[in-house]
């Protein structure tokens, strides 16, 4: 993986569809580099992704027809670490319930789609991430998927009335909430961390 010049991780966030520059500026308040990536070639150059909302079937057809996916699935190999919200977590998911749809298929959880309701439905909550400190994170929901399944390997970082919400497995980070849509970068930093502590592997 290639860091950036100034010593400071560098983040991409895929940049195919969705609201990505939320993502940028968080990145950018919490101390990493960041860059938007659309090719295959854009993931050699940094040291950890984020895939941000968007809509999972347009985004799934975009990753298979540019192979950006393959190249995502070859970075997550080598130990790239992977975060995705809302969209990201559902691309990222085993399985997803009634859909066959194109995923990436590399966290051992089931998705059900648009469970938390529309656009109209959207609302916020506080969750309490021990990991993160006292103080909850304020989410974000906004036709949010829901987490059905999760193997025993997925930790559980946060739930919200019993269900997760925020999760890990190894070097793959999920919300089923938005955090760039608020000030705290609280998330983001927690995934520069995973990004460093990959690099420090190498």
């Amino acid at each position: 993986m290639a860091g950036s010049e100034s010593g400071r991780p560098k983040i991409g966030v895929l940049g195919l569809q969705g609201d990505f520059e939320k993502h940028l500026n968080a990145l950018e308040r919490a101390g990493a580099d960041s860059c938007i990536v659309r090719t295959p070639a854009d993931i050699a150059q940094i040291d950890a992704l984020i895939i941000p909302g968007g809509e999972s079937t347009t985004v799934g057809i975009l990753l298979e027809r540019t192979e950006v996916g393959e190249a995502i699935l070859k970075g997550v190999a080598r130990g790239m670490p992977l975060y995705g919200t809302c969209t990201g977590l559902i691309l990222m998911a085993k399985e997803i319930e009634n859909c066959v749809q194109y995923r990436l298929g590399l966290m051992d959880i089931t998705v059900r789609r648009n469970a938390y309701g529309r656009q109209v439905d959207s609302f916020e909550a506080d969750i309490e991430v021990a990991e993160l400190g006292t103080c909850p994170v304020r989410a974000v929901f906004i036709r949010a998927p829901k987490v059905t399944r999760a193997n025993g390997k997925v930790q559980v970082l946060g739930e919200h009335e019993g269900i997760p919400v925020l999760i890990r497995q190894g070097h793959l980070l999920a919300s089923s909430f938005h955090p760039e849509l608020t000030d705290d970068t609280r998330i983001h930093e927690y995934f520069i961390e995973m990004a460093n502590e990959a690099r420090r592997r190498k």
